[in-house]
């Protein structure tokens, strides 16, 4: 195989891995702080897909305005899971992990029949933004302009997030809150404003996700479960609550499935669900994870 094949397999493979970051780690700091299992993260994804094409007609139907609607969609998504935190996920805390996967579950046939009604069953797609448009060659590859800007968005990201949260008074709170909420809520600290704000920021990366994947894959009903199996699948990898475990694991499981198709072409997913075996029986709290 030539050296630009398999440069190109692993340039396909960080593409991958950074939109799975973008909706893995919401989910990770949601478990790793809040201790709760929210399988409607995915729902979350795909309306933030939806609502950035909804954007997009409203702001310039011929595919301007691509940033606009994507803030739109973050935006939009972050506030309905403040909703959501206030009204039905503050029951939950402290409860078995059956009744969250349980209510969460509910809440992804609601909102996914939500989408079909608003936006119905077919097809949907959004332009790749114009200053985004076209490629470049890197050691023999083509590289279009916008999977090179994902490549760059994810590390921004998860250092801007570790930086929050092992830098600042807010990211020190929220540390304490994972380690022991009863403490920190006689020390007179809000949680209950705490969790909600991890909730919000945490729909935000799940809608913007959703909105940055639209100019390279379909808006279909279904999307959000797709997605979520494979979210957790990052998680387990890496590590829950582990900011820089979503990150190492989204990469691994972004080449592991890459080179997976290239090698095995029949068994690439079997490749990524035997890794994730093997960790949960050596290291069941993941590669960068601390036990519970």
């Amino acid at each position: 195989m030539a050296p630009s094949f398999l440069f190109s397999q692993f340039m396909g493979g960080l593409t991958t891995a950074m939109f799975l970051f973008l909706i893995a780690s919401g989910l990770s700091l949601v478990f790793g702080i809040m201790r709760v299992i929210n399988f409607a993260h995915g729902s979350f994804y795909m309306l933030g897909a939806y609502l950035a094409w909804q954007g997009v007609q409203w702001v310039h139907p011929t595919g301007g305005g691509f940033w606009i609607a994507a803030l739109f969609a973050a935006t939009v998504v972050g506030l309905l899971g403040a909703v959501v935190e206030r009204l039905f996920f503050r029951s939950l805390y402290g409860r078995e992990e059956l009744y969250q996967l349980l209510f969460t579950y509910a809440l992804v046939l609601i909102l996914g029949d939500a989408a079909k009604f608003i936006w119905g069953t077919d097809q949907l797609s959004v332009s790749t933004p114009p200053v985004l448009v076209g490629s470049v060659t890197i050691f023999g590859t083509t590289q279009p302009l916008y999977n090179l800007f994902m490549m760059a968005i994810g590390p921004a990201i998860a250092f801007a997030g570790w930086l929050v949260l092992n830098r600042t008074g807010v990211g020190r709170l929220v540390r304490a809150a994972q380690m022991d909420r009863e403490m920190l809520d006689a020390l007179g600290a809000n949680v209950g404003f705490i969790y909600t704000g991890m909730f919000v920021f945490s729909s935000f990366l799940a809608g913007l996700s959703g909105a940055l994947v639209t100019p390279i894959q379909s808006i279909v009903p279904g999307m959000d479960v797709l997605i979520i199996v494979q979210a957790f699948i990052v998680v387990v990898i890496g590590g829950m609550g582990s900011f820089w475990g979503t990150f190492w694991g989204s990469v691994i499981y972004g080449e592991v499935l890459s080179f997976g198709i290239l090698i095995f072409p029949g068994f690439s997913l079997f490749s990524v669900f035997a890794l994730m075996a093997v960790i949960l029986i050596v290291r069941p709290w993941g590669l960068f994870g601390r036990p519970l």
